[in-house]
């Protein structure tokens, strides 16, 4: 069976001094064409105008780069802030889409956090000499770790810490052959175990977050003592910065690594179908009806945001595609009290976070065991009932 696969290539750019300039320049550029329009379009709603979209936001654009206040946006590429326009538009209509599960309206973008652009074309790609053409920027190294597969589709700048990377998206036709094994898996997602699979494979959780907690709040105490924005206060920020990207970059590897083991070893996955966002929520409540136990609850949100269940599902997703594959996501309700012996459900099967005795028939067995249990039974009544699967990516 022939599909597109489209991956993304990221590289860690080598610039000069001039060269990171320029990228500060077009990232800030792109900025502030988001939050002008976005502004714009703001008290455009609470007028009740109609929205500005693309074709409209050109042309104002196009305008302003004539005037005297907004001349400097002629020194960016066009395409650049035309793709920055393309993703407000973007952002605008999933914010009103009743299909998607998160609708929320478009927020404006801070200095220096996600400083990026993109380019849908007159960029060039020399893997051989392991260079990348930017239009207005022109040639520039990166760090070639692998080969890069594909038809170029576009190229994105973007910063990180104190480096810039580029990631090029390609798309590519590809014969993908039945999975190499047969086998389907349960999977329960949790904090004391990251992830249990029905066939009693556990793995622990990595916590990359609570590992550079201490740190992370040493650092933090020392910027707020510091003048904003002295030199001072700019090398503890950059230690932040270079923290929490320490605390992604781990989190990242140790997903893929895990996701890749599950996938190639597992023809079918099933997982819960976790509403991560309403899971997190906090606890703090109003001052007319406060929260009880916030501070444990503060507590469990930062444990379970620390674990990385919804990248780890998308990675599932695009792994057991292109191994040839199926991720199917199932409701998570009573998986953690149903006996998978006798099926009976009660709160009462699970009076500790390890131990679950059903009060029924008497079966005993780990509880996050049992709820990989229940989740690849209900994978297998999804599948009986021929539904057809649920592959997000």
């Amino acid at each position: 069976m022939k599909k597109t696969i489209r991956k993304a290539f990221k590289f860690r750019l080598k610039v000069t001094p001039e060269i990171n300039q320029k990228f500060s320049n077009f990232a800030g550029g792109s900025r502030f064409v988001w939050n002008k329009f976005l502004a714009l379009n703001l008290e455009r709603l609470s007028g009740k105008f109609p929205l500005l979209w693309y074709c409209e936001m050109a042309f104002w654009l196009t305008v302003w780069k004539l005037s005297a206040e907004y001349g400097f946006l002629k020194e960016l590429p066009s395409q650049v802030l035309q793709q920055k326009l393309k993703d407000l538009e973007k952002a605008f209509k999933d914010g009103f889409d009743k299909n998607q599960p998160l609708k929320r309206i478009p927020v404006f973008k801070k200095k220096s956090q996600h400083d990026s652009f993109r380019y849908p074309q007159g960029f060039k790609v020399d893997q051989a000499k392991s260079k990348v053409f930017l239009p207005k920027i022109g040639w520039v190294s990166y760090r070639n770790s692998r080969n890069i597969i594909g038809e170029v589709k576009n190229i994105t700048v973007s910063r990180k810490g104190k480096y810039w990377y580029i990631s090029i998206q390609t798309e590519y036709e590809a014969e993908l052959p039945p999975h190499q094994s047969t086998s389907i898996v349960g999977i329960d997602m949790g904090i004391v175990h990251f992830a249990t699979l029905s066939n009693g494979t556990l793995y622990e959780p990595l916590n990359s977050f609570k590992s550079k907690a201490a740190k992370l709040a040493k650092l933090q105490r020392q910027l707020k003592h510091k003048k904003k924005f002295s030199n001072n206060w700019k090398k503890v920020k950059e230690k932040i910065t270079q923290c929490h990207e320490d605390i992604s970059n781990a989190r990242k590897d140790y997903l893929h690594k895990i996701s890749t083991e599950i996938s190639e070893s597992q023809a079918i996955i099933v997982i819960e179908d976790l509403k991560i966002s309403n899971m997190s929520k906090s606890s703090k409540g109003s001052i007319e009806e406060p929260g009880k136990k916030v501070a444990q609850k503060s507590g469990l949100n930062r444990s379970i945001l620390d674990q990385g269940w919804s990248m780890f599902g998308s990675m599932l997703n695009y792994k057991q595609d292109w191994n040839g594959g199926m991720v199917l996501r199932v409701p998570p309700q009573h998986t953690s009290q149903t006996c998978p012996c006798c099926r009976y459900v009660s709160k009462e099967n699970r009076k500790t976070q390890a131990e679950f005795v059903c009060v029924e028939c008497g079966f005993s067995e780990n509880a996050d065991l049992v709820g990989a249990m229940n989740v690849l039974a209900k994978g297998h009544v999804l599948l009986a009932e021929n539904q057809p699967p649920d592959r997000r990516s």
